[in-house]
């Protein structure tokens, strides 16, 4: 895990595929790119845009490279 703002990125190999729904939603951010999201379904219940990630980070942002983060009703436990 690498914490970056205050986020927590896991390594993306760590997401269970079969629950990750493609999102058309995409945001920036100045120093680390571009953002591409997932949202999560389990049991017929979704959150929307639940996981976030930078396909393309810029340079000073490498750490998040294949990594992910999740945000909204999402909790993670170690």
């Amino acid at each position: 895990m690498v914490r970056v703002e205050g986020n927590a990125y896991f390594p993306r190999s760590s997401l269970r595929e079969d629950l990750l729904r493609p999102s058309d939603t995409h945001t920036v951010c100045p120093w680390k790119g571009t953002a591409s999201y997932y949202s999560l379904e389990l049991d017929g219940e979704r959150s929307a845009d639940a996981v976030w990630y930078y396909p393309e980070p810029k340079a000073e942002a490498e750490m998040v490279r294949d990594r992910v983060a999740f945000w909204k009703d999402v909790t993670v436990v170690d």
